[in-house]
């Protein structure tokens, strides 16, 4: 039985794609910028706010001054209405009150930066204990660089064995795989399955409830 589960945030936990195009959009609408559908941010996310707003700039005007202009908007609209249309994946609160109360730990490890992170938990899971919750910090590399993962098991005194890494993109797929620790991929995020497939994770799986088999739990 696994001791831990990891979880990646956006696209995994919580559909947050909606609030994120939204604050997204606003930045670039106020800097003369085009905007996009929100669809088109699914494959924006995923690696840190500013290559979100690298993504979501023009071609020819992705320079660290314009990325700085739209995160300056972009900051305060979206701490004020990340949860406006936000919400938690089928099953994921049920999923995640069953492992703790069979005391597999619960952690976060996300590309969002850290105040949103930890916001966005306690807003959407707050009866729930989780060990970490670690977001983008200052001087600590983003995924798919393994130290988000390594420092969460070394916070908990658990192994890579002990530990499942569950998330919804190519970039969490390769974290698992540099930390050491089993990956699963989820289908109902925000990239495609075959995405999830070219790194060969331990599973991938199609609803939140089938990650309590894996843990060595029975469903729902």
């Amino acid at each position: 039985m696994k001791k831990i589960v990891i979880f990646d945030l956006d696209g995994t936990l919580l559909n947050t794609i909606a609030d994120l195009a939204t604050a997204t959009n606003q930045a670039l609408e106020h800097f003369g910028f085009p905007t996009h559908p929100t669809d088109a941010y699914r494959f924006f996310v995923g690696n840190g706010i500013n290559k979100l707003f690298e993504r979501a700039l023009p071609e020819g005007e992705r320079t660290e001054e314009q990325i700085l202009r739209i995160r300056s908007r972009f900051l305060p609209y979206y701490n004020e209405h990340n949860a406006d249309l936000s919400t938690p994946y089928p099953g994921i609160p049920e999923v995640l009150h069953i492992l703790q109360s069979h005391g597999i730990l619960l952690a976060v490890a996300s590309n969002k930066y850290q105040s949103a992170t930890e916001k966005l938990i306690s807003h959407y899971f707050p009866t729930l204990r989780f060990e970490m919750v670690l977001g983008q910090r200052e001087g600590i590399p983003v995924k798919p660089d393994p130290t988000i993962v390594n420092d969460i098991l070394h916070a908990t005194g658990l192994s890579v064995t002990d530990a499942l890494y569950v998330g919804d993109s190519g970039v969490d797929m390769q974290t698992a795989l540099q930390a050491g620790v089993d990956a699963v991929g989820v289908t109902w995020g925000f990239r495609p399955r075959t995405e999830l497939e070219a790194f060969h994770p331990k599973a991938i799986i199609n609803q939140a409830e089938e990650l309590l088999t894996l843990c060595g739990l029975n469903g729902l």
